[in-house]
C-alpha cells in the first residue's frame, strides 16, 4: 500500500498517528532495533528519517536498519536533494511554503525530482511551515528564512490556504528540532479549520500533555525528535501514544 494511502487509513480508524523523527548518528543502533521491531506494541506509526547535516551513508545506514527491524513505514525527511536514497518507502517532498528563500521553495526541488524518480520513491508533497519557537533553530539557520509568528494565526492560515490550492497533500507545522516553544494550540486550530488534508506538528513536544494538547487542537500527525535523542524512549512513546491511537 501507498504511504499516503496508509496515512489517510489510519486517519480514519484512530486519532493521529505518532511519528518517530530519527537523526542518523544520534540515536544507537540497538535502541533503533527494538523500536522498530516493537513499534506495533508501542504505537508508532510511521518512522521519519533525517537532519540538517547529513552524509548519504548515514542516512543509508538507519534506513537499512529501520527497514531489517521491522515493517513501520520509513519516510525521508530531507535536508537537501543528496539525502535522498532508494531504501525508503517515500520521502515528505517538501517546499518551505513559510520563508521566501528559493532554493528551498523549488531550487532543491528541481535539483531532486530527476533522481526520486529513478529511484521509484514515493514522493508526499508537503507544504513546510516553519513557526517561530522563542530561539533559533536549525531549519531556520540552515534554510535562511524567517519563520511564521506563533501568535498571528491569520498569516499561517494564508500560507496553508495557498498550499491547498497549489495541491500540496499535506501541511507540516514545524516549530524547529530542540524548540523552545512548541507550535501553539490556538494556530494549529485555525490551520485545520481551513484545511481537508493532513496536518503534520512536530517540535518542542517534550510531554504526553503536550501531544494531547496538539491532537486536541487539530494535529493529525505528531512527530517527536530530539527529545528521545537523551532519553530512554519506550515508556514514554507509550505514554505518548496513547494519545493518538484512541478509536475515531
Amino acid at each position: 500500500m501507498p504511504v499516503y494511502d496508509y496515512i489517510r487509513q489510519r486517519l480514519k480508524e484512530q486519532t493521529a498517528l505518532l511519528t518517530i523523527l530519527i537523526d542518523p548518528g544520534k540515536t544507537d543502533g540497538e535502541t533503533l532495533r527494538r523500536m522498530a521491531g516493537h513499534s506495533r506494541e508501542l504505537g508508532i506509526d510511521l518512522f521519519l528519517v533525517g537532519g540538517s547535516l547529513l552524509s548519504a551513508d548515514m542516512m543509508d545506514n538507519t534506513l537499512s536498519l529501520l527497514k531489517q527491524s521491522g515493517d513501520t513505514p520509513v519516510v525521508i525527511f530531507p535536508g537537501g536533494a543528496q539525502q535522498l536514497s532508494a531504501r525508503a518507502d517515500a520521502l515528505l517532498f517538501l517546499s518551505l511554503l513559510s520563508g521566501r528563500n528559493p532554493e528551498f521553495l523549488i531550487g532543491q526541488q528541481v535539483i531532486s525530482a530527476p533522481l526520486i524518480h529513478q529511484m521509484g520513491l514515493e514522493a508526499l508533497s508537503t507544504a513546510y511551515l516553519l513557526v517561530e519557537s522563542g530561539r533559533t533553530t536549525s531549519v531556520e539557520f540552515m534554510s535562511g528564512s524567517k519563520p511564521l509568528p506563533g501568535h498571528k494565526p491569520d498569516i499561517a492560515v494564508a500560507h496553508a490556504l495557498a498550499a491547498r490550492y497549489l495541491g500540496f497533500k499535506m501541511i507540516y507545522l514545524e516549530a524547529g528540532s530542540g524548540a523552545e516553544r512548541p507550535v501553539p494550540d490556538m494556530l494549529i486550530s485555525a490551520v485545520k479549520k481551513h484545511i481537508d488534508i493532513p496536518l503534520i506538528v512536530g517540535g518542542g513536544l517534550r510531554s504526553a500533555a503536550d501531544v494531547q494538547a496538539k491532537v486536541k487542537a487539530g494535529a493529525d500527525i505528531i512527530v517527536i525528535g530530539t527529545h528521545f535523542e537523551h532519553n530512554d524512549p519506550f515508556d514514554q512513546i507509550l505514554q505518548f501514544s496513547q494519545h493518538t491511537r484512541s478509536p475515531k
